[in-house]
Formats: C-alpha cells, structure tokens, sequence
C-alpha cells in the first residue's frame, strides 16, 4: 500500500489550527493595528508560529519513525535537563517559573516534555518480554511520568504537571489495573469533601461504611478481611486529616482561592472569580448565532484577562455563539477519536501506545480548558490545543501530533 498520512488527521488540525488564529485575532483586534501581516501584533506573531509549526510537521511526515523511536530516551533525557535548568535561569512570570528568556522569544520547556515524556514512556512500553504484570515494571514507568512532572511543578506551574495524570489512561491499555484510577477518583473525592466538612463527620462516615461493610454486606468475615477493611480506613482517615496542610503548603494562594470559589466557599467575581465571571457572561451573551465576528463587546472591551490564550474559547462563545462553540468541541471529538482509531490500529506496542498518549494529553488540555472557562474546574492555566495564542504550545502539539501521523504513515506503507 502507498505511503501515505492520515489526512483526515491533518484536515482536523488545519481546521483547529485555522479557526483558532480567527478567534485570536478577534481576541487582539484593535483598528489601528488591524492588518493581518502586521507581526508587531499577537495574531501576527501567531501566523509566525503557524508556519514554524507546518514546517516542523512537514519535516516530521518525512522523517524516518524509526530515528524518532531509536531516539525517544535522548529526547526525554534532553527535556529533563532542560527542566533543571529552567529552575535555575528562568524569571517569574505571572506566578510561575517556566519560561526561558532568548532576547524577545520566550520558550517553555513544559510543553515539550510531554511529547518527549510520551516517546520515552512509549519506548519503555515496547521493550522486548516486557511484563507489565511486575511491581518493577510499573514502577519504572511511573518514574518516567513523575520525574518531569515534578520538575514542572517546582517551576509553580501546577496546570501542567496536572497534564501528565493523562498517561494512566494509555497505561490502562497497556493493561494497568483500574483499582488505581478509582483510587486516584476517592482521593479527589475525599479531598473536596475535606475542604467542605468537618474532618470527623469523613472519618465517622468511613468507620460507619467499613461497619456496615463487615457485619451487614459481608456474610463470610477473615482476619484478612478486618486488616484490609481496618487499612483502608485508616489510610482515607489520614489523608482526610493531612488535606489541610497539602492545601496550605503545596497549592499557591491564588490556586486555593480559586477552588474555594469553585467549591462555593466564597464569591469573588471583583478578585480571584473575575476571570471566569466575565468568562461565562461573554459566552452567554452570544445566545445561539454569536454577535458576529469582531463584534463581541465583551471581548473587544477586553474584559476577560488572557482571552487569547488560556480563555481563548470565551471569545468562540461570544461571537460564534452557542453553534461554534458546538462545532470546536466536536472538531476536537473527531480528531480525538480520529487518534484512537489510529492508534488501535497500530501493529506495534510504540506506535500504538505513543498514539493513545498523544490522545490523553489532547483530552485532558481540551477537558480542563474548556471546563475552566465556564466554571466547571478550577482556573489552572492551560491551553487549547492548536488554538490558543502560544508559540511553545502550538509547536509542541504539533510536533506531539505528527510524529504520531508518521508512526501510523509507516504503518500504512507496511500493509
């Protein structure tokens, strides 16, 4: 069969790609700097990055898979260092500490180390006899994730090292047990419930449902049974009791004051809620239709901070109204699902695997995005695949695709 790239794929990106640069534009419109070339301005530099971005996708669709592959741990070691030195050189901006300065181009090494985090995990996944049935292989593989997403997290950028919780999904695949997302799901649980109510109404609830669980559910009880009942609770228990001290000394204040407005603990829409106030008003105003494209009031008045960026899809529901909001999540659902049906169809583990990771870290930037901007998870700043303003991110997505589209175009030329 010819070798050839997915082009439903890459019409799915452009499409992204495209109406993304509309809606930064719209983001950024002034009239005395409307023109479409004038690069001085944030569209401009976006179209900038644009061809960067479609330069490093052509050169990846023509680049062997097998040096990408052969590479990955080069690659990931590459990023890791990277990430050591971002702490040491990197200035403060807007909280974090993620940014490398070149003259007037600022680079964030966190983009990029989840495709390379991707290709070293995928690399260790396809290792020859690999068991992943081992303590020591699993072990491994949570390391690879871990390292950078702690690094990252020193660097105060808590968005994006939530990003790499995506790899327990393809690791699913790969046959990890779903005891640990059902963990990771009560721990979340468990956590909100902590900042809602008082700690000893949790910890008396727990006894209660271990009781109920021993003497009215369970008809055969063992010695094994009340150790592994009485462990649990007493795990839940202390991590009920310990949730304060994560909450003080781990999240930055501005990230606890925004789970405290999610949660309905306080209500701030002047202060730390203004963001997402302003965010669900410019979309709600756009009714069914939209205002129009450059007619958005609230976008032009510039009222929602970041709106090119990180509450870049404020500006869609605004002037593209409830149907262009509509038509960007499934544009995003169809190349999602595009992904996975590549990736299933792969017939080796990294290629396959590297696609699923490519697909859960596409998800989980277009979930929390989206979900923030209209309040339905805390504000943590990240962006919309292909469509927010960013040269970093946009050439990391890209370059996170395409080395999957070349994986499954090798694939195509082996059938």
């Amino acid at each position: 069969m010819e070798n050839k790239i997915d082009w439903v794929s890459v019409f799915l990106y452009a499409a992204i790609l495209i109406f993304g640069w509309f809606n930064i534009y719209a983001a950024c419109y002034d009239e005395s700097h409307a023109a479409v070339l004038d690069f001085s301005t944030k569209h401009g530099k976006q179209l900038i990055w644009i061809s960067i971005s479609l330069i490093i996708a052509l050169v990846l669709t023509l680049t062997e898979p097998r040096i990408i592959s052969s590479a990955a741990y080069i690659i990931y070691a590459f990023v890791i260092v990277l990430l050591i030195v971002t702490l040491f050189v990197a200035g403060v901006t807007k909280g974090g500490q993620s940014w490398i300065d070149f003259g007037s181009f600022k680079f964030q090494p966190s983009e990029f180390a989840k495709f390379a985090t991707a290709l070293a995990l995928a690399k260790y996944m396809s290792t020859i006899d690999l068991d992943f049935r081992l303590l020591r292989t699993k072990l491994i593989a949570g390391v690879i994730v871990v390292v950078p997403a702690v690094l990252i997290l020193l660097q105060h950028d808590t968005g994006s090292a939530l990003v790499f919780a995506g790899f327990l999904l393809p690791l699913f695949r790969e046959g990890l047990s779903p005891t640990i997302l059902i963990l990771g799901l009560l721990a979340v649980l468990l956590f909100v419930l902590a900042l809602l109510i008082n700690k000893f109404v949790i910890i008396g609830s727990l006894v209660a449902i271990a009781l109920f669980y021993l003497f009215v559910w369970l008809s055969k009880r063992t010695r094994k049974h009340y150790i592994w009942v009485a462990g649990i609770v007493l795990a839940c228990s202390l991590f009920t009791v310990s949730v304060d001290f994560v909450f003080e000394n781990v999240l930055e204040p501005h990230q606890r004051d925004r789970i405290y407005v999610l949660l309905g603990k306080t209500e701030d829409t002047h202060g730390t809620g203004y963001n997402v106030y302003q965010s669900k008003i410019a979309i709600g105003s756009g009714g069914l239709t939209g205002k129009g494209f450059l007619k958005g009031t609230i976008t032009k008045a510039d009222f929602v901070p970041e709106q090119e960026t990180d509450f870049i899809f404020c500006t869609v529901g605004e002037e593209w109204g409830f149907f262009g909001a509509l038509a960007t999540i499934v544009l995003y659902l169809l190349l999602l699902l595009r992904i996975v049906r590549l990736a299933e169809r792969q017939y080796s583990t990294f290629a396959r695997f590297y696609g699923y990771s490519v697909a859960s870290i596409l998800f989980i930037h277009f979930l929390i995005n989206i979900g923030m901007v209209i309040g339905l998870v805390p504000v943590i700043g990240i962006p919309l695949p292909f469509f927010s303003y960013g040269g970093s991110s946009l050439m990391a997505f890209t370059i996170l695709l395409f080395i999957f589209l070349r994986q499954d175009q090798d694939h195509a030329k082996a059938l």
